[in-house]
């Protein structure tokens, strides 16, 4: 449990922009649960410490962290695992590899890893709604505008009910980089139909 809190410390210190701090939390809660944690914690704390090395460049870092993730992912065994992680499975881990390769400029296999998540997602809207936006990232960094706002409308349409701030910086993060298009059709009929949804407007 204590491996997990500060896992989740990692987690949001890269949502903050402390990507070495988050980095050395995600470490710290691998080493401290050494030979105690079960491969699907362990395979976690890979997976946080690569968001924090994809968010500050460092894609080397962020390939080995991943590696080393599904290496361990694969020796998981489910029965073992204590309740708070058994949400982890192969739908959360390819969110993971989106979120990632989005973050180092992979943005075809950001979708595939994305498209491939919400395949068998489902049980979280906020999961669902996070890996959602990646995929609208992932389609706006290659210029497919359209295909871009569809998917944050989808995106939107999963977060009706959602109340978060970091719902709200994803959305915040997409309304900045649409901005070139924002004279565009797609755009322009994006920002119409979001006009009133409590997500978008917090974000603008």
């Amino acid at each position: 449990m204590g491996g997990s809190i500060l896992d989740a410390m990692s987690h949001q210190a890269t949502f903050l922009g402390c990507h070495r701090e988050a980095a050395n939390l995600a470490r710290a809660a691998r080493t401290g649960t050494c030979g105690q944690a079960t491969a699907t914690l362990t395979a976690h704390f890979h997976a946080m410490e690569a968001r924090a090395l994809a968010a500050a460049g460092d894609t080397a870092g962020c390939h080995r962290a991943l590696g080393e993730a599904v290496r361990v992912f694969e020796r998981r065994q489910p029965g073992d695992d204590p309740g708070w992680i058994g949400y982890f499975d192969d739908a959360e881990l390819s969110a993971e590899f989106s979120h990632c390769f989005r973050d180092i400029g992979r943005s075809a296999d950001a979708a595939t890893y994305a498209e491939r998540s919400l395949e068998s997602a489902g049980a979280s809207p906020r999961s669902d709604f996070f890996v959602t936006m990646v995929l609208a990232d992932s389609y706006l960094a290659r210029g497919e505008v359209e295909a871009a706002c569809d998917t944050a409308r989808r995106a939107l349409d999963i977060g009706e009910q959602l109340k978060s701030a970091r719902c709200v910086e994803y959305l915040r993060r997409f309304q900045q980089r649409l901005a070139p298009y924002v004279k565009t059709v797609p755009a322009r009929e994006l920002g119409a139909y979001s006009a009133d949804h409590p997500l978008w407007t917090a974000a603008t």
